[in-house]
């Protein structure tokens, strides 16, 4: 069966995205969606977004033609949050937020991670990356194969995290090693044995969480964790314990593995892309451009993952999308849709050079990260881990090849590996 007859036969684009061939590449999925129906609603009723424009109104909309769902509506669209600790943490971050919730909530946390403060970890985060460059040159040199997903990518973000929050980095993989778990019970489809080892690793985090922001309080360090339980002398609101502890969570389980995934992208694209190389040879705006250009062909969040919820009927595209529905936005579709971004499919750092972050040089922005009032807050750390170690990645290993092809987690919703095996070519090889 082709693309076209699969597409057609398919009632629930989610559950095509899911397939092995959309694992594998949703792209040409993607493409007949957005052409065909891209305004679609799934067999769960959930209605899917897939063209850039539509998407980019949807995110400037949030407040006004969207909103999350009301805690006294949240058993309707998790019908298990009452008995899951997940889903409550996950209905209390930011994202499941509307103002005038969201606006103070986002007030507390944004004037502390702010731009300033994530530069401040450059010097910290090319550490990291040498050594772990470092910790990779032995094998590499004797012709053997590394899986850069887990010795690199995963490990630099996961560390990145542990000097960002003041933790030891033994406790950060500790952590780290139930974010997997906890992902796969907040799929919707996930089994109540799923959901319930979800929710053992969300207690460890929880717990852990409370015992760091107490240690914060009484020994405070030069951390982001210090920074918002300290005190602030021109402000008298601050985040309660329950606040912060959920933040952090979502934190740890939005952050480390999308950037991780970005990192393994860009290094794919390194590969694939010999003759884009040198905007990683030059100035910071090439690497940026290089960077930018990583984050739209590949979205590391295939759609977005919270309810947004139609305020009224909304018709877009001769499709009516009734008062109460829950909406998703296809944010790789929109990523790659010809109307914003021309010849999308074609890898071109050239889109974004000079440019604002994730604006194009036609004025079109880079959905990856959001946009409007739930635009993500770790958008620059993730920025900055890439532009310090594209780089070096290029310049220590320039013979680097694929030792294999590249393992994929099986998800719909996070495009991300499972490993990544590389060697080093013999020069002229």
């Amino acid at each position: 069966m082709d693309m076209q007859e699969t597409t057609a036969a398919c009632r629930d684009a989610f559950a095509e995205l899911a397939s092995p061939a959309c694992i594998h590449d949703p792209y040409p999925f993607m493409r007949w969606l957005r052409e065909h129906d891209p305004v679609h609603r799934a067999a769960s009723g959930l209605f899917l977004l897939s063209r850039h424009a539509d998407i980019y109104w949807a995110l400037m909309a949030t407040g006004d033609a969207f909103r999350g769902p009301a805690p006294g509506e949240l058993a309707r669209y998790f019908p298990r949050v009452p008995t899951s600790l997940s889903l409550k943490l996950m209905a209390s971050t930011l994202a499941m937020k509307d103002p005038p919730t969201h606006t103070r909530l986002r007030r507390l946390i944004s004037r502390d991670f702010t731009m300033g403060q994530i530069d401040k970890l450059r010097p910290s985060i090319a550490r990291i990356v040498a050594a772990r460059l470092d910790s990779m040159t032995p094998a590499l040199e004797r012709g053997e194969a590394v899986d850069l997903h887990r010795e690199f990518a995963l490990a630099l973000s996961m560390l990145v995290f542990a000097e960002l929050f003041g933790m030891p980095q033994d406790d950060i993989f500790g952590l780290a090693a139930g974010i997997r778990t906890i992902l796969e019970g907040l799929n919707p489809q996930a089994s109540d044995h799923q959901l319930a080892a979800a929710d053992a690793a969300s207690a460890r985090v929880q717990a852990y969480f409370g015992g760091l922001i107490q240690r914060k309080r009484t020994d405070p360090r030069h951390d982001i964790v210090s920074t918002l339980v300290g005190a602030h002398d021109d402000d008298a609101d601050t985040l309660s314990d329950a606040e912060l502890i959920s933040m952090l969570w979502g934190m740890l389980l939005g952050g480390f593995a999308t950037t991780a995934a970005t990192i393994d992208h860009a290094v794919l694209a390194i590969l694939a892309y010999p003759e884009q190389r040198h905007w990683l040879q030059g100035d910071a705006v090439g690497v940026k451009a290089f960077v930018e250009e990583v984050l739209r062909c590949d979205a590391p969040a295939m759609f977005s993952a919270t309810p947004r919820i139609a305020q009224h009927d909304i018709e877009l595209g001769g499709v009516v999308i009734p008062k109460n529905a829950d909406v998703r936005l296809l944010i790789a579709a929109g990523n790659r849709d010809p109307d914003a971004f021309a010849d999308p499919d074609r890898f071109d750092p050239a889109r974004f050079y000079g440019t604002s972050p994730g604006m194009s040089t036609d004025g079109k922005i880079m959905l990856s990260f959001g946009h409007g009032i739930h635009f993500c807050l770790g958008a620059q750390l993730a920025r900055v881990e890439l532009a310090e170690s594209l780089p070096p990645i290029q310049a220590r290993f320039p013979t680097l090849a694929l030792a294999e092809q590249p393992t994929r987690e099986p998800s719909a919703f996070l495009r991300t590996f499972r490993a990544l095996p590389v060697r080093l070519h013999a020069q002229g090889g």
